[in-house]
């Protein structure tokens, strides 16, 4: 596994910090759930909308083609 370094301000540490606390996980856990969440959840989410937007807008794309 690879790791990075990402210099984030102190207030922004303090508030991960204590929501980590909260969730009674590690900081690490949780930068690395949250990463999964993000790497996975957007691109469903886009690819969701991208094809309803294409479904509902295709008559008018194909009278501009």
């Amino acid at each position: 596994m690879t790791s990075i370094n990402v210099e984030i301000p102190d207030e922004q540490l303090q508030k991960l910090q204590q929501l980590a606390h909260e969730s009674g996980i590690s900081l690490e856990d949780l930068l690395r759930a949250s990463i999964e969440d993000w790497l996975n959840y957007p691109k469903s989410e886009f690819v969701q909308a991208s094809s309803y937007v294409l479904k509902k807008n295709a008559q008018l794309y194909r009278r501009l083609a």
